[in-house]
């Protein structure tokens, strides 16, 4: 029989959303589907969600959309882009009867208008208004498969088979982690990135990325090794056979997906800088927030600053997204710039003090 991931959590016997919930429940089960998570009491972690997506035949998220349900839809979005082999064919239904989704598809819709999302998302990501045309959607998506994401592997990429691992110089501050598009290929965002990189070797900080070759990720290390400074990333098979590895990386760590990729990222960072990106930043921003508000240790005195850069308008690249953490995130969890300049010393200032008077 196949099954079906529920996301959301109920919360007692007031919440609003249950009554909802148990019309989708019963339509499932009616329609031949087992259900995981139908109590939503289950905990998603990045050690486990890959196997939570694997063991899955579909999707479907619930009204009340929480940080962490915004994090697992994201996700599933970035691995259809990827072309992550444990989503093929597997849909995708998002039920959207309360509009707490509406903020979640304004930050998409305005990054794929910026292009740093490629494919239209709402064919992968299926937006239903009732318990019902969740049912008909998912039928439907599942007879059809999911859209193909566009992308095809470099023709001589190919994954590392050994794991380098130069330790960071003795004297290093601490190091900065860079979250940021591999496919924006804008000379001045590029330009933007190579600056950031070559800033954060010259105050005395390593770099670590996502250690893509393309795009800005692909800036940042060249700027900062470039600089002299040490640089360490992470990234995944099936997304190197994408994206390919940058030069100049002094430490590289292969991971199996893209979750405990981020894990080991945030395990070797003290600081955390959000640059123009697509889904994929989206979903490691989700992810920093959703374990400062838990309270991870892995966070714990970690500065997080969004670049929000502005264009011509007046527009930041990042407002739809600042304006929905606004919503759920408490005054300190993060902090806006909107100059390249502006990014280092916001970091130095919120560092602990010993890091910050060694600077």
């Amino acid at each position: 029989m196949a099954k079906v991931r529920l996301s959301g959590t109920v919360r007692g016997a007031d919440d609003p959303h249950r009554s909802v919930r148990a019309r989708l429940l019963y339509l499932l089960f009616d329609a031949g589907w087992d259900i995981y998570n139908s109590n939503g009491d289950q905990r998603i972690t990045l050690g486990n969600i890959e196997k939570k997506i694997t063991e899955a035949e579909a999707f479907v998220f619930t009204p009340g959309a929480s940080l962490e349900d915004m994090f697992k839809a994201v996700s599933v979005f970035v691995g259809y882009q990827t072309l992550d082999k444990h989503l093929a064919g597997k849909p995708t239904v998002l039920l959207n009867s309360d509009r707490s989704w509406d903020p979640f598809f304004g930050v998409l819709s305005h990054l794929h208008k910026l292009g740093t999302i490629k494919q239209e998302f709402r064919e992968f990501l299926l937006s239903a208004d009732t318990p019902e045309t969740v049912l008909t959607t998912l039928s439907a998506a599942s007879q059809t498969g999911v859209p193909d994401a566009g992308r095809e592997k470099l023709a001589h990429a190919s994954s590392p088979l050994a794991v380098t691992d130069e330790p960071p110089p003795s004297d290093l501050l601490g190091n900065i982690c860079v979250f940021c598009s591999a496919t924006l290929e804008e000379s001045s965002y590029l330009e933007d990135g190579e600056n950031l990189g070559r800033l954060i070797a010259h105050h005395g900080f390593g770099c670590v990325s996502g250690a893509g070759k393309s795009g800005i990720m692909g800036a940042v290390v060249k700027g900062a090794s470039q600089a002299g400074g040490w640089t360490g990333g992470s990234n995944v098979p099936h997304i190197i056979e994408l994206e390919g590895l940058p030069e100049g990386l002094s430490s590289f760590w292969l991971r199996p997906d893209i979750y405990t990729r981020m894990e080991v990222m945030i395990q070797h960072s003290n600081a955390f800088v959000i640059m123009p990106g697509g889904a994929g930043t989206f979903q490691e921003l989700l992810a920093l927030m959703i374990f400062r508000q838990q309270g991870n240790p892995l966070m714990k005195d970690k500065p997080v600053v969004i670049y929000n850069r502005q264009n011509r308008a007046g527009i930041g690249f990042w407002d739809p997204l600042i304006d929905l953490l606004d919503g759920v995130c408490q005054p300190g969890e993060f902090v806006v710039a909107t100059q390249l300049e502006d990014i280092l010393p916001a970091i130095q200032s919120r560092l602990p003090q010993a890091i910050s008077e060694a600077c």
